[in-house]
């Protein structure tokens, strides 16, 4: 069977790279807007019987998600066989349950929008706090590759002697596992946040590890605060920050900066968005493969 993939919204590169991996051939999208803002798309390559993969760098979502929408539906009605959706970063899983009246569960009604769009989704390490899993609240097939594994390979490499740390709960499932894999011990911080820019962090004893090198391990930073916290601490008990390394880089504003002036000697992030001037680490070869696999079943 032939795949195509299609790159929504500049993730040319990552498109590129899994078509590489998957055996398939990058289609070529016209995409555009009018002067009132609404989206133009022309899928400029034959797709009917293919297989059909879209990726996207759902950073900022929003205008995305229209054209992922759109864009499978005329893939349909071109006679793709099937469409699927590889996204390195899924957004809108913060808002996971209704915190005050009213609210919406973005997080559920995102997934709602996409799975009667495609016909699977890969991503990497989505931030699933409050749902067990994807197949909580997708109702198509959806793989979350672990960025772990390809993150302890770097520490292993870079700061063999580390103590892998976490800022709070929350990037304790990340934590434990990069720490297991990399043979480094980990610890985890318990986070109090007052607001975006408000955030305390107490932490164990931290005496066993005082001089050794600290990893500093996120899924997600956007403001920055937590990870700038963390680094305060740290410093104050007496761990030096050797690295910062985050899983989704989303760096709101001057989040990258001040993290290096908290302390940060490297600050290390993952492929799943597009960074300028950063180190990466490799996430997408993992990626491809949790794409073959859900294209697999549907060629049979």
């Amino acid at each position: 069977m032939t795949t195509r993939v299609i790159a929504v919204g500049g993730a040319d590169a990552a498109a590129a790279r899994l078509a590489a991996c998957l055996g398939g051939t990058v289609c070529p999208l016209a995409q555009r807007r009018f002067p009132d803002g609404e989206h133009y798309l022309r899928v400029l390559g034959a797709v009917e019987g293919a297989d059909v993969v879209l990726v996207a760098h759902l950073h900022p979502v929003d205008p995305l998600l229209v054209d992922i929408v759109f864009l499978a539906d005329a893939l349909r009605e071109l006679g793709a066989r099937q469409v699927g959706l590889v996204v390195p970063y899924l957004a809108y899983m913060r808002q996971d349950r209704r915190f005050q009246p009213g609210e919406a569960v973005t997080s559920v009604s995102f997934a709602r929008l996409l799975s009667r769009s495609v016909d699977w989704l890969a991503t990497v390490d989505p931030h699933l706090h409050r749902h067990a899993a994807l197949s909580a609240i997708y109702s198509v097939p959806a793989l979350a590759v672990p960025s772990a594994p390809a993150i302890a390979r770097w520490i292993r490499a870079e700061v063999p002697d580390a103590v892998v740390v976490g800022p709070d709960e929350e990037s304790g499932q990340w934590v434990d596992e990069v720490a297991r894999l990399a043979g480094c011990p980990g610890i985890t911080g318990r986070k109090l946040r007052h607001g975006d820019r408000s955030v305390e962090i107490a932490w164990p004893a931290l005496q066993p590890w005082r001089g050794r090198p600290a990893v500093l391990v996120d899924d997600i930073v956007s403001s920055g605060q937590t990870l700038v916290t963390a680094l305060q601490g740290l410093g104050a008990q007496g761990l030096q920050a050797a690295a910062c390394v985050v899983v989704h880089g989303l760096f709101a504003q001057d989040a990258a900066q001040r993290l290096q002036e908290a302390g940060a000697s490297r600050l290390v992030v993952c492929n799943t968005l597009p960074q300028a001037g950063l180190p990466l680490i490799d996430v997408l070869g993992d990626l491809a493969e949790a794409a073959a696999r859900l294209i697999a079943p549907r060629q049979g």
